[in-house]
């Protein structure tokens, strides 16, 4: 598309998430302003550009998200409802409730604070069957309008705790390896993306020089910092921040895994949207060493997942499956010696974007849990 010729056009980029991606015969998904389509779709007919619109009241689709929450009574907590999107303050609550009524598999700790002040929680989950297991990792809500990733974590740990006495498979995963689930990683931007801006994606640090908050937490990692794929702009969504690690949950979470590098073996992250499960590198075209393990993980993972409702990921190496962006939290992983770091790319494929209905929470996130199982096991056998 030829900027120059629409000056005044403001959109917000979906998929890709920035502009550098963008390449000819692609397909865009961008939000635009109601006065803004105007003057759009004329430009695009008469670029001979096809497109269509998904969405046409993206205000109403909020408003009906926000409406059924409105009038949905806070359930008891035993009672937890994990077909809905929950708010960081009840997902918090929820937390505390598990580390209080299932103190035998559940473990609730800080790895530090956010910018605003709030606590990083993290939910270690497994049986203190010996001294020295090994761990998995699996985090959600690094960019904070992808509220399913959340959804997932919370389903995950669900599961974990009511299927170990019921699932032979889960209690050898909670007997043998133990599970930090950070359910909300980006807490500040999170819980803005409640109270301010449903489509909020970074963090919400304060810049000196600018007058536009936050940092994208996928890009400030210490990994080839702001090389491609990521902004120097601090009001881009995909600015990589003032210096690697300058966000403090970023800092938190790698001093975290670095600290447990050996333990942990597997790191998993969730996002939304595109239906992928994607491996490094992010960063560059290169293959990983481990690549036979981590391709043979990910193929099986993909087809369990496939197995619940037909539904296909793609898969592959990140740079190529997705795009090329640098100082991500997968590639950082992988560097710092944990062998098996993907990203799942959640659903769907761009026709509710970040607005996925609470009614596929449900279909997500059980076929979602066949992957990471499948994961996990193959994790659990050797892997030359």
């Amino acid at each position: 598309m030829n900027y120059r010729l629409v000056p005044a056009l403001q959109v917000d980029l979906w998929q890709p998430s920035s502009t550098f991606h963008i390449s000819e015969g692609m397909v865009i998904d961008v939000r635009v302003p109601q006065n803004t389509s105007r003057s759009l779709l004329p430009y695009l007919q008469q670029a001979n550009i096809h497109y269509t619109i998904l969405i046409s009241d993206l205000q109403k689709a909020i408003e009906n998200e926000t409406g059924q929450r409105a009038s949905r009574h806070r359930r008891s907590l035993p009672a937890y409802n994990y077909e809905v999107y929950h708010s960081l303050e009840e997902i918090e609550e929820w937390m505390y409730y598990l580390n209080k009524t299932h103190s035998d598999l559940v473990h609730m700790f800080s790895v530090g604070k956010s910018y605003e002040g709030r606590p990083l929680y993290v939910l270690k989950l497994g049986k203190r069957s010996r001294p020295y297991k090994k761990a998995v990792w699996i985090d959600c809500g690094i960019h904070a309008r992808e509220w399913i990733g959340p959804a997932f974590c919370q389903w995950f740990v669900k599961e974990a705790l009511q299927t170990y006495q019921t699932d032979p498979a889960m209690k050898k995963m909670l007997t043998q390896l133990y599970f930090y689930v950070m359910p909300v990683f980006n807490v500040d931007g999170y819980h803005y993306s409640w109270t301010n801006d449903r489509f909020w994606r970074k963090t919400r640090s304060k810049n000196s020089r600018f007058w536009c908050h936050g940092v994208d937490a996928n890009r400030n990692w210490k990994v080839k910092w702001c090389d491609e794929g990521a902004s120097l702009h601090p009001c881009d969504d995909t600015y990589c921040g003032p210096f690697p690690e300058s966000e403090p949950e970023v800092k938190a979470v790698a001093h975290f895994l670095r600290k447990h590098r050996k333990q942990i073996k597997a790191y998993l992250s969730f996002h939304a949207y595109a239906q992928m499960l994607l491996y490094p590198y992010s960063y560059k075209y290169a293959t990983i060493p481990n690549f036979s393990c981590v391709e043979s993980a990910a193929y099986n993972a993909v087809n369990a997942l496939q197995s619940a409702y037909g539904v296909r990921y793609r898969y592959g190496p990140a740079s190529s499956t997705l795009y090329v962006s640098s100082g991500s939290s997968m590639d950082w992983a992988y560097k710092n010696g944990i062998p098996y770091a993907f990203a799942f790319e959640l659903r769907d494929t761009g026709h509710f974007g970040f607005l996925l209905p609470e009614t596929l929470i449900r279909p997500t996130c059980t076929e979602t849990m066949l992957a990471v199982k499948n994961i996990t096991f193959h994790l659990l056998k050797k892997c030359h």
